[in-house]
């Protein structure tokens, strides 16, 4: 059985309650640090004068060619340790995008959301 499709979250949105241990999710964030030795990458991203940081664990995208500064998106499992307010990401996917709009990309995001909820909303009054 194949999984669910992933769902777009902002890197502000990931360690929330909002996102299940074991989801599909897709995201994105400069890349601002990565250990080949741990296997392990962070994200970060500026929300509301916050920045938010989203571990990335590399291990299936491994070789990586890691651009410290660079924007990624990144496609992935949620893997969440009880005690540990902080997700970890476990990456299937991780393309450098740098050059991309984020403002634009923040904005089809919603636009996306906004759709589905309205084809959810149609389907469920017929």
């Amino acid at each position: 059985m194949l999984p669910s499709a992933a769902v777009f979250y902002f890197p502000w949105e990931i360690n929330t309650d909002r996102v299940n241990d074991g989801a599909s999710v897709r995201t994105f964030g400069r890349l601002t640090s990565y250990l080949p030795e741990e296997s392990r990458a962070v994200l970060t991203s500026h929300h509301a004068s916050l920045q938010h940081q989203v571990s990335v664990q590399t291990t299936f995208v491994e070789p990586f060619d890691a651009v410290i500064g660079a924007q990624y998106i990144t496609l992935g499992e949620i893997d969440k340790v009880e005690g540990n307010s902080e997700a970890t990401l476990r990456a299937r996917v991780l393309n450098c995008v740098d050059g991309v709009d984020i403002a634009l990309l923040q904005k089809a995001i919603n636009e996306q959301r906004n759709f589905f909820k309205e084809r959810d909303n149609k389907a469920g009054a017929l």
